[in-house]
C-alpha cells in the first residue's frame, strides 16, 4: 500500500474552483523512477504523487502526497545504468516494496476519488518531461487491466516547457534555483523528492502568472 502525507488542509473559501482554471482538470504533480525507458518492458520501481488545490487567496498549493516503492513486476528489464544512476537496490525489501497491483490500483483509486471531490473530470498529469511519466502510469494501467485510469490519456503539464518559458531553464534543478527554490542534488531522482521539487516549481510559476494576470474570470 502506499503511504500517504498531507501537506496542507483543504482551503474552505477560495475564490474560485480549480476546476474552472483547468478545464475541469484536476492537475496532479507525478514522478516515477523506473529501470529503463520502454515502459512496455522497464521496471516501474518507485511512484510519488501531489494533488494540487486552490488557497483562499487564489494561489495554487499542494494538498496530499502519495508514494511507493514498486517491487519490479515478473519479467521486468531492469537497465544496470539505470540503477547505478538511481542509486538504489531495486530488491532491496528494506525500501518496504510492494506488488505493483497492490501498490498501483489503490493508488488510481485515490486519485479519482480526489477528482471527484475537486469536482474535476480527470486527472491531469503535471510532471518533468512528463510525457515520459504518463507513459508508464498508462503501462501499468494497461499491465493490470485497469480500466479507470484517472489520468488523461494524453495530455500533460510539462514543467520543462514551462521552466523553458519562464526561466530559460528545462533542467529541472537549474529550472528550481531560477524560481528562488533550493534543490540537494544529493537528494534527486528520488520520487519524493523530484515530485515535490517539480510541484514547487509548477506552483511557483502559475501563482507568479496569476499575480500579473489576476484570478481567473
Amino acid at each position: 500500500m502506499f503511504s500517504v502525507k498531507s501537506l496542507n488542509p483543504p482551503f474552505l473559501n477560495p475564490p474560485y474552483q480549480i476546476r474552472e482554471r483547468f478545464r475541469t482538470f484536476l492537475p496532479v504533480v507525478v514522478d516515477v523512477e523506473t529501470g529503463g525507458f520502454n515502459p512496455a518492458t522497464d521496471a516501474l520501481l518507485e511512484v510519488c504523487m501531489i494533488t494540487i488545490q486552490i488557497d483562499n487567496e487564489g494561489r495554487l498549493v499542494p494538498k496530499d502526497e502519495y508514494s511507493v516503492n514498486i517491487r519490479p513486476f515478473e519479467g521486468s528489464n531492469i537497465e544496470r545504468v539505470n540503477i547505478d544512476f538511481l542509486g538504489i537496490d531495486p530488491y532491496d525489501e528494506k525500501r518496504n516494496l510492494v506488488e505493483e497491483g497492490e501498490a498501483m490500483r489503490p493508488l488510481f483509486k485515490a486519485i479519482s476519488k480526489e477528482v471527484k471531490a475537486q469536482a474535476c473530470t480527470k486527472a491531469i498529469l503535471v510532471g518533468h518531461n512528463g510525457a515520459f511519466d504518463l507513459s508508464f502510469i498508462n503501462a501499468v494501467a494497461t499491465r493490470l487491466n485497469y480500466k479507470r485510469n484517472p489520468f488523461h490519456p494524453f495530455s500533460v503539464i510539462d514543467t520543462a516547457s514551462l521552466g523553458a518559458l519562464v526561466y530559460g531553464q528545462t533542467v529541472l534543478s537549474r529550472a528550481c534555483l531560477a524560481a528562488g527554490l533550493s534543490f540537494n542534488e544529493d537528494h534527486a531522482h528520488s520520487a519524493v523528492y523530484d515530485t515535490n521539487k517539480e510541484c514547487q516549481l509548477f506552483c511557483r510559476m502559475y501563482n507568479r502568472f496569476t499575480k500579473y494576470a489576476g484570478l481567473p474570470a
